[in-house]
């Protein structure tokens, strides 16, 4: 069983940066993807973004791409989101989530959601 604990989030003007931090244990961190998932109000959970087990393929969903860029620590067991030019619309509670895989693979392959962590962007 997987426990993760995300941090980081908080309040934050359009344009502004915030950097999500997740803390995982109760498994072998390093042999598997992690991604962060996030979900506003009234909304399905959307998935962010993804990287493999080893750090070099990630995903990102269209509209974080260019701004958001995902990391890994796999001596700290820690997963990583730093949020750039954030706008509006990135205001959402964020979780990270482990995958079942080593490779990124789809949003049904991750479990053990963390508390979550809210993102507010002000215009």
């Amino acid at each position: 069983q997987v426990q993760l604990v995300e941090s980081g989030g908080g309040l934050v003007q359009a344009g502004g940066s915030l950097r999500l931090s997740c803390a995982a244990s109760g498994r072998t961190f390093a042999w598997y993807a992690m991604g962060w998932f996030r979900q506003a109000p009234g909304k399905e959970r959307e998935f962010v973004a993804a990287i493999n087990w080893s750090g070099d393929t990630t995903y990102y969903v269209d509209s974080v791409k260019g701004r958001f860029t995902i990391s890994r620590d796999n001596a700290r067991n820690t997963v990583y989101l730093q949020m750039n030019n954030l706008k509006p619309e990135d205001t959402a509670v964020y979780f990270c989530a482990a995958g079942r895989k080593r490779s990124i693979a789809t949003m049904d392959d991750y479990y053990g959601w963390g508390q979550g962590t809210q993102v507010t962007v002000s215009s």
